[in-house]
């Protein structure tokens, strides 16, 4: 990890929100984060309203932190991913948390909609345990350690 972002991770947990509707994903995501050298709480909602409501800190979620990054599917009920990354980047307050698209697709069309969008990266999820597990790992590595992040405010 690099100086600037051991001190900026030193003092408190990297916030990230997970924005995805299949348990089993949710579950592979934490089982990774889990694993990790560095402390993090993982935030998980399951729609693009709850997303929305999250990083706005309404309703249920007043005390929400705010994201040190976003992992958000594409294929989401009630708002779908895209509709959830153009919110973001509309939202001078929200705009540079880095957004992660992590989903099953390889449709070049999604992948060309979402970094017009401005998307920080687009990541086909594996199928195989062990290759989505590592993804996850590489996403945390590279975010956490090789990036540097502005701190919150």
């Amino acid at each position: 990890m690099t100086d600037t972002a051991a001190k900026m991770f030193t003092t408190r947990p990297v916030e990230i929100l997970l924005v995805e509707d299949n348990p089993a994903d949710i579950a592979l995501t934490s089982e990774a984060l889990e694993d990790s050298k560095m402390l993090n709480n993982l935030n998980v909602v399951n729609d693009g309203v709850e997303a929305m409501e999250f990083l706005h800190r309404e309703g249920k979620y007043q005390s929400a932190p705010r994201p040190d990054l976003i992992l958000l599917d594409l294929n989401l009920p009630r708002k779908n991913g895209r509709e959830v990354l153009e919110e973001i980047r509309a939202d001078p307050s929200l705009t540079i948390i880095p957004v992660v698209i992590m989903t099953v697709s390889k449709d070049e069309k999604d992948i060309y909609e979402t970094y017009r969008l401005h998307a920080n990266c687009y990541i086909q999820k594996p199928v195989r345990f062990g290759e989505f597990i590592e993804i996850v790992k590489s996403i945390e590595n590279f975010w956490f350690s090789i990036v540097m992040l502005p701190s919150q405010k």
